[in-house]
Formats: C-alpha cells, sequence, structure tokens
C-alpha cells in the first residue's frame, strides 16, 4: 500500500467513501474509527488526516452499513479486534442476515462476528483496489503545478493548498515546524514533491529568522 497516497484529508475522506462528515466525527469521538494521524486538539484545522487503510477501512464500514445495523457493528468491531488491529481493511469480510462475517486468518473457517456461527456468505467487493484507484487519480498533477500554491473557496474551506492537490500547506507546515525532514514529509504526503515541500520549508526558514 505505499504506492499510493499515504495520508488523507477528511474531505477527501468524504469523497472516497461517501460518509458523512458528521459520520466520520462521530466515529471518531466515539472509538469506533479513530484516524491513523489524529492530532491530540481535536478542534484544530485538519486535525483528522487518515492513511490509506483507514480510508479502505472507511469505505468498508460505508457498504457494511447498508447491509447490517451500526449496533451490530460495533458488536462485531470488539470481536473482530481480537483477529487484527485494522479488521475494517485488513480482514476478508461477508454479510450473511444483517450480520458481519469473517475469514479466520491462516484458515478458511468462516464465521459470524458475533454469532460465531459458520455459513454460507456473500463476499464484500474488492474495495483495496477501489480505493487504489480512486487515490491515483488525486495523485495526477500537472507538471506546472509543482512548487505552487494555491485558495479557492471551494477547496478545502478556502485554506491555501498545493496546486493541483486537496493537501493543505498547513498540514506540510506543521510537520515541519516539528522537525520532520524533507524525506520524512514525503513519505507522509507522497502525492507532493521535493519542490512543494521546499517552498514550505523556506518560508519556515524565513520566520525562523524574522
Amino acid at each position: 500500500m505505499t504506492d499510493v497516497i499515504a495520508a488523507f484529508s477528511m474531505k477527501q475522506v468524504q469523497n472516497l467513501t461517501g460518509l458523512s462528515e458528521g459520520q466520520l466525527i462521530d466515529w471518531d469521538l466515539s472509538g469506533f474509527f479513530v484516524p491513523a494521524y489524529a492530532y491530540e486538539n481535536r478542534r484544530s484545522p485538519y486535525s483528522r488526516i487518515y492513511s490509506f487503510e483507514d480510508v479502505v477501512g472507511l469505505r468498508t464500514l460505508a457498504i457494511l452499513r447498508e447491509r447490517v445495523s451500526m449496533q451490530h457493528l460495533r458488536e462485531a468491531a470488539k470481536r473482530l479486534k481480537e483477529h487484527s488491529g485494522k479488521p475494517w481493511s485488513q480482514l476478508t469480510l461477508f454479510t450473511l442476515n444483517g450480520e458481519v462475517h469473517f475469514r479466520r486468518p491462516s484458515s478458511d473457517v468462516i464465521e459470524g462476528a458475533v454469532s460465531g456461527q459458520y455459513g454460507a456468505t456473500i463476499p464484500l467487493e474488492s474495495i483495496a483496489e477501489e480505493i487504489r484507484e480512486k487515490a491515483e487519480a488525486l495523485k495526477r498533477r500537472k507538471p506546472g503545478a509543482v512548487g505552487k500554491v494555491t485558495k479557492r473557496r471551494a477547496v478545502m474551506g478556502g485554506e491555501e493548498v498545493f496546486e493541483g492537490t486537496r493537501i493543505p500547506v498547513s498540514s506540510v507546515r506543521a510537520l515541519a515546524d516539528a522537525g520532520y525532514s524533507l524525506g520524512e514529509i514525503l513519505a507522509e504526503f507522497p502525492s507532493l514533491s521535493a519542490g512543494d515541500v521546499e517552498v514550505v520549508l523556506e518560508k519556515c526558514r524565513l520566520t525562523q529568522v524574522a
């Protein structure tokens, strides 16, 4: 999963998964689904940044939510976490009669996540491949966009973003302020180039000198 975007904003997650901002916030605050790169202060801008695995898991949940109840999903999560730290993206899941089933790791046994009963099931679609294709589309930028910053009211609430992306400049600046190197920042935002990050790093250096 290292060849796709590694970090997604909440708005990107909404577009990729079909989930609402309210659902994402509620699931985060309740501990049901916490973003991989969440800031301690959730009130700060872009304090919720999601990994690729997060997006796969959330898209899976969006599909499951149409087939089983939210109460069942919460109960299933407790059981599934016994088998995987990221059950919604790392386990093979199925649905049958309003219940989530899963294939036990390293075996062909399929059982109900809550009931423990075995049975024939209907598999979910290949979510990872779907998200991979959409993430690849997000990565495509015009060569002339590298190193440029833009600000439009309709994009990320009017925040400055790198041209051709929806990545807030503030997110990269926060990593730079925290001492991240150029290489470390690019590892977090692979869709950016060195030219993009250098613009932010130069601004940070000028601010420090002033």
